[in-house]
Order: structure tokens, then C-alpha cells, then sequence
């Protein structure tokens, strides 16, 4: 598969590199944010070989690939945009408090599933060999076969991992979403879990809690396994107080006293209040819902395996992950998930009516769709199913929805719950509680036979066939359309001084715009402004120059003085580091002009556009402009 072509193709039918603010990828969806969702061509999407469906959601553009083929189809575009990062950093203010909340508890669970799937099927792996399933009951494998004991104590040890250092992988995933180092998000949740602290797992156990005499203040010294709530807001409060410390901190003492005053202060506010407060408020948020759950039983069981599946169209269904490891890391309490055993059924409900679907249709092209989708969704990914087969028809989507209901129903009456995350379909029984394996199975059946069936009814009662070759002759037709637009960018003094056209540069290279156009500042003070919006891509260490890409693409270079990286860093101090998100007038840097005087270099500073491709750049000079004065307005024209 040339995945080269399929991303220069994919990249063009959403309106080229300069329309693309950011793309990233989960399990099967490529995530985009534009800067012009009306510039996207579906028509020409549909017909690129490994697109399965897309959508779009209050803030992204998301492209349904598949998995196993996403990671890399992204790879290849962030390759062709020159983007390294694998999570989205541009972010449109667009969506209310709580999608952009479900939206941030994605970004910060999504990167962390692997290692929680992968112990949970350990765990679901031990089970199978620990439970009595011979001789009526009351063999094992292991009692039957000794030998490999050894084998399932590894397994065992091995599949408590994540689970136990959970407040590590949130801490290191939460701080860097956050903004911070996540490597000392890593270190606060293995603060967290210190085996100097009481085991969370033993309070109520009738072991003494230890604590500290902090100033007379009474502190438990109780650790954070298995918790949630309290790693994320630790981690949010290390990373605001990180970002503060680095802007305020000298840049000679900044690498020494930041991390220190970062783990001390956080570790302070963890153990003394934040952590007591949340670690409580989890503990209700996990018994309210199991007391939803078992209060409504049945009835609450059918709805939410009804709503499964839209709540997974709109993406809302990433928010579950946070509830779903709260309560998995609780099980001793709520005996596992219900959430998982519910996905299950919905998941394998799409990919029967696909299947049904792949039956009862003479399209060759709709076959082919079928028979790769229908058999993922029984596996757990249901995205191309959905979006490539049952919403386009409807009916099977209805079906599906209605099968997932009944076998969620089924699974409620039977309390059957989940003890580990993993694949949530077919293969999903490895991850169910030993008890809950039989009723599992018979869940599976109730939706597969429930949703075969209905899609069935409904194609035959609604005329699906020829609605299925309406579809697929629609999208072979072609969009020659043309795009065009322009985007408008002003760009402020990024210091108070005189403005003057590149041209008057003293430094050749600058003046002659081998480096692009832009102004030179004759500046009056030694403070240096972000001239917009933007990203700082770099900052050389000598801290006399940097990098600023605005949300529309541009790229800023800011270099003050000429000649002054022959003064190795001297006289400049910097507010901010690679990676950070800026706003417009924010301080970035301070510098000594006089320290660049005596030295015998000259302090202008040139503020130029790397790249003039496409870009009408405006000038204004001024006898006297600062932070707020806008000095260069630049239009992109962009044609497709």
C-alpha cells in the first residue's frame, strides 16, 4: 500500500497543507483541525482506497481508516506537513465547557489504553488459568498442570502493573496535555504510589494508617493506587505552577529550582489537601454509579446499551475511560465495569448488521466494504462499520442500536461485569469476570441474532438494496470544484521601538530577504513581545533568536541583534521554552541592549515570514511603535 499517495491525496481533498492546523490519530480516526471546514471535498475522500467514513465533530474533522493502518497513514501526513506532534496542540475555541472536557480526558486516556489494555488481558489470561473449569468445578489448569505455576505467578505480576503505577501513566500523560513536563508528571505519580506510603488497597483493613507531624498538622501517609480524579487534578496544578516558575525564574537558576519547587509545592498541596478532597469524591462518583446501575438494572442497562453507539458518533464515549478506570481500579469495591460489557455489545451488534448487510446486497464495491468492516466491528473497532456502511443505510444502524439494547439489558439482569479493559467485542470474554464468561456469551448471541435479523427485516421491508447502489453511485461521482480563499494575519512589534522595512537591515543576509520579509525594530527597551498568537517551534540556546508559528501556518522568526550568538546567552533572559502556546503582547524574552552596545554589536532586531510563498505581506514603519501596534499584516492566498 503506497501510503505516501494516500496522504498527499488525503491532504488535498481537506484543502492542502496550508488548511491543516493539526492532525493526530486514535485507534482508527485520523483528527483533523482546519482553519476552513467548508474547503474539505468528502467526494474525494470517499474514494481514496482506505477511507472507511468521516464526520464531523464540534472542533475536528475526523477520517475513519482503520486500525493498524491509521498510525501509519498519519506518520506519513505529519511527515508531508512537517508536524511532529502526534496529538492535536491547536485547538479551536470552538464546542461548549464539556466537549472540550471530553475532549481533553481523550487526549490525556487515549495515549495510556495500550498499557491498561494489555495488563487487563493479562489479568483476563491469569483468570482462565486459575479458574475451576474442570472436573465439575473444582480443577484448574494450574491444578491440573503444576508445572506451569510459575508461568501464571508471572502473568499475575506482571498484569497488576498498570494498575498499581496507574497515577504514573495518568500523571505522565495529564501533565504533558496540561503543558508541563511530563516526565515530572511521572515523578508526582510515583510519589503517589511510594511503597514508603501505606498501600491504598489496605485502608479499612484494620492496619494502622501512618501519617506526618507536619507543623502539628496531622497528615496520612496513605498512597494513590488505582485512583483518578486526584492524579488529574495534581497533575493540572503541576503543570500551571511549572509554566509560572519558568516565566518568573531567572534563566540561570530556572533548570535547577523549577523541577525542585514544581515536585516540592505539588507534593505540599497533594498530600495536605488535594489529594484527601478528590481521593473522597472519587470514591462517591464510583459508588453513585454502580448505585445508578444496580438501581435501574435492567432498564438502565437497555437505554445505555441503546445510546452506545450515538454517544460514540458525537466522541463523547471517550469520556467513559476516566469512569470506566476509576471503577476497574475500585473493583474490590464495584466488582468491575458495566461499561465495557456494554460497548461489547454494541460493538458486535454493528458488525452483525454488516455482515447482514454483506448477505443480502449484490454490490460488489458494498461487499467488499462489508466483509473487511463487519468482521473489525465483531473484534471491537466499530468506527468503519458504522461509518462506512450501517449510518449510510440507516436501517442497519437502527438494528444494530435496538441489538445492542437487548443484549446490554440481558447483562444488566445478570449483573455481569467487566475486571479489565481489552478488546470490546467478540474476544471481550478474556477481560469478564471468571462468573460472568457464561452470561457474556449469551449477551454476544442476543445481539449478533438480534441485529442479523432485523437488518434483514428492514432491508426487505424498506428497499435497502437499491438504496445501497444509490449510495455507492454517489460516491463515484467526481468534484472538479476549486477552492479559494485568503486569510488575514496581523502581526504586532515584537519590541517598542522604530519600525523600518526589512530592506534597511543592517545585516546583508536580512536586508537582501534571502530569509524572507518582514521589519527591523530599532529598539528603545530590552523587552521582547509575541507579536500574535502562536506556537514556539524553537529557541536557540544562545536565546538570541527564535521561531513562532501562528494557528494559520505562518512561520516568525524573531533574531535580535546581529552577530549577538557570538555572546553565548549573555545579556538575554528567556520566559519561555520550546512547545509553548503564546498570546499575543506575552513577554517572551528579556534583553541587555546595553550589554549588546558595549560589546560592539548592533541591537536591531529583524522580525521576518520564513516562507513568501503564496503570502502578501504588508509593511507599516513607524517612528515609534510598541507591543499593540500592528507593523506587518500578511494575506494568504490559498487555491485547491
Amino acid at each position: 500500500m503506497d501510503y505516501k499517495f494516500i496522504a498527499s491525496k488525503i491532504i488535498e481533498s481537506v484543502g492542502g497543507k496550508e488548511n491543516v492546523l493539526s492532525v493526530a490519530h486514535c485507534a482508527t480516526r485520523l483528527r483533523f483541525v482546519l482553519n476552513d471546514y467548508n474547503k474539505r471535498n468528502e467526494t474525494e475522500l470517499e474514494n481514496i482506497e482506505t477511507v472507511k467514513g468521516m464526520f464531523m465533530t464540534a472542533d475536528q474533522f475526523q477520517i475513519i481508516i482503520g486500525s493498524g493502518t491509521v498510525n501509519l497513514v498519519c506518520q506519513e501526513i505529519q511527515k508531508q506537513l512537517n508536524l511532529t506532534t502526534e496529538i492535536s496542540v491547536e485547538e479551536k475555541n470552538e464546542g461548549n465547557i464539556f466537549q472540550k472536557s471530553v475532549k481533553i480526558l481523550s487526549d490525556i486516556f487515549v495515549p495510556i489504553i495500550p498499557a491498561i489494555t494489555a495488563c487487563g488481558l493479562l489479568m483476563g489470561l491469569g483468570n482462565i488459568l486459575a479458574a475451576n473449569f474442570f472436573q465439575n468445578g473444582t480443577q484448574s489448569i494450574i491444578s491440573l498442570y503444576p508445572q506451569i505455576s510459575g508461568l501464571a505467578s508471572m502473568i499475575n505480576t506482571f498484569s497488576g502493573a498498570a494498575f498499581s503505577f496507574l497515577p504514573v501513566l495518568i500523571g505522565f500523560s495529564a501533565t504533558k496535555k496540561f503543558g508541563g513536563n511530563s516526565f515530572l508528571g511521572a515523578t508526582m505519580g510515583m510519589i503517589m504510589v511510594s511503597t514508603d506510603l501505606l498501600n491504598a488497597y489496605s485502608v479499612g483493613t484494620g492496619v494502622k494508617i501512618p501519617f506526618w507531624n507536619l507543623f502539628g498538622l496531622h497528615i496520612d501517609a496513605v498512597g494513590y493506587q488505582g485512583t483518578v480524579l486526584p492524579v488529574l487534578a495534581i497533575s493540572w496544578i503541576l503543570a500551571k505552577l511549572e509554566m509560572k516558575l519558568h516565566k518568573v525564574t531567572p534563566s540561570w537558576l530556572d533548570n535547577l529550582t523549577t523541577p525542585l519547587l514544581s515536585i516540592l509545592i505539588t507534593g505540599f498541596l497533594t498530600f495536605i489537601g488535594v489529594g484527601p478532597v478528590l481521593r473522597g469524591a472519587g470514591n462517591i462518583l464510583t459508588t453513585g454509579i454502580m448505585w445508578i446501575y444496580n438501581t435501574l438494572g435492567v432498564l438502565g442497562g437497555g437505554i445505555f446499551g441503546l445510546l452506545y453507539a450515538p454517544i460514540t458518533l458525537t466522541g463523547m464515549h471517550h469520556s467513559f475511560i476516566a469512569v470506566e478506570t476509576q471503577l476497574l481500579a475500585a473493583k474490590e469495591i464495584t466488582g468491575g465495569s458495566f461499561i465495557f460489557a456494554t460497548a461489547s455489545m454494541n460493538n458486535v451488534a454493528q458488525g452483525a448488521a454488516v455482515l447482514a448487510v454483506l448477505f443480502m446486497t449484490k454490490d460488489e464495491k458494498m461487499k467488499s466494504t462489508c466483509s473487511a468492516s463487519g468482521i473489525t466491528a465483531l473484534l471491537g473497532i466499530t468506527e468503519p462499520a458504522m461509518f462506512g456502511v450501517t449510518l449510510k443505510l440507516k436501517y442497519p444502524f437502527y438494528a444494530a442500536i435496538i441489538a445492542s439494547a437487548c443484549g446490554s439489558a440481558y447483562l444488566a439482569l445478570r449483573k455481569t461485569l467487566a475486571q479489565s479493559l481489552g478488546a470490546a467485542g467478540l474476544i471481550g470474554i478474556i477481560s469478564m469476570r471468571p462468573e460472568s464468561y457464561f452470561n457474556f456469551i449469551i449477551g454476544i448471541i442476543i445481539s449478533v441474532v438480534v441485529a442479523f435479523i432485523l437488518t434483514i427485516i428492514f432491508w426487505k421491508k424498506f428497499g435497502l438494496d437499491e438504496e445501497s447502489k444509490k449510495t455507492i453511485n454517489e460516491n463515484e461521482v467526481k468534484n472538479d470544484l476549486a477552492f479559494s480563499s485568503s486569510v488575514t494575519t496581523s502581526l504586532t512589534s515584537c519590541m517598542d521601538g522604530k519600525v523600518l522595512p526589512i530592506e534597511k537591515s543592517k545585516d546583508k543576509v536580512f536586508a537582501s530577504k534571502a530569509l524572507g520579509s518582514g521589519i527591523v525594530v530599532e529598539p528603545i527597551d530590552g523587552n521582547v513581545y509575541a507579536p500574535c498568537d502562536g506556537t514556539i517551534e524553537f529557541i536557540y540556546p544562545t536565546r538570541h533568536a527564535l521561531g513562532i508559528t501562528t494557528p494559520d501556518g505562518l512561520e516568525i522568526l524573531i533574531h535580535i541583534g546581529i552577530d549577538t550568538v557570538k555572546l553565548e546567552g549573555n545579556g538575554f533572559e528567556s520566559y519561555i521554552q520550546e512547545g509553548d502556546i503564546v498570546k499575543a503582547h506575552d513577554k517572551l524574552l528579556n534583553v541587555n541592549l546595553d550589554i549588546i552596545k558595549n560589546s560592539g554589536y548592533s541591537t536591531q532586531t529583524m522580525m521576518v515570514l520564513a516562507q513568501n510563498e503564496n503570502l502578501n505581506i504588508e509593511v507599516y514603519p513607524n517612528e515609534y511603535a510598541n507591543k499593540y501596534n500592528e507593523v506587518i499584516k500578511v494575506k494568504k492566498n490559498n487555491r485547491y
